[in-house]
């Protein structure tokens, strides 16, 4: 069974930075594109940002371009997400996912393994 597992949320000052950390429990996806997503309370889950399995692609959300950078190490089996000058609207639950395909991909089908989530709380 393979397990994703994020860490990395809690609360954070508008403004400020958080780094989220995505592990899987094995070796295996060296070949996958990875992604992140999210979803706030009542909302559905969106997009956020994904990059392919050797990293030379990646695609963000438009609302968050220019402030988070999405980054593997596929030595590590790790997944990571730098979020800087966050906002309100950035509050939601983060979900590391890994899709069935190499290359970087925003559709959430192609996506087979889900984390459980870490929440992000920004406060104004």
């Amino acid at each position: 069974q393979v397990q994703l597992v994020e860490s990395g949320g809690g609360l954070v000052q508008a403004g400020g930075s958080l780094r989220l950390s995505c592990v899987a429990s094995r070796r295996m996806f060296w070949n996958n594109a990875l992604g992140w997503f999210r979803q706030a309370p009542g909302k559905e889950r969106e997009f956020v940002a994904t990059i392919s399995y050797r990293s030379d692609n990646t695609y963000y959300a438009d609302s968050v371009k220019g402030r988070f950078t999405i980054s593997r190490d596929n030595t590590k089996n790790s997944l990571y997400l730098q979020m800087d000058n966050v906002k309100p609207e950035d509050t939601a639950v983060y979900y590391c996912a890994a899709a069935r395909v190499s290359g970087a991909t925003q559709n959430p089908s192609y996506y087979n393994y889900w984390g459980q989530g870490t929440q992000v709380t920004v406060s104004s």
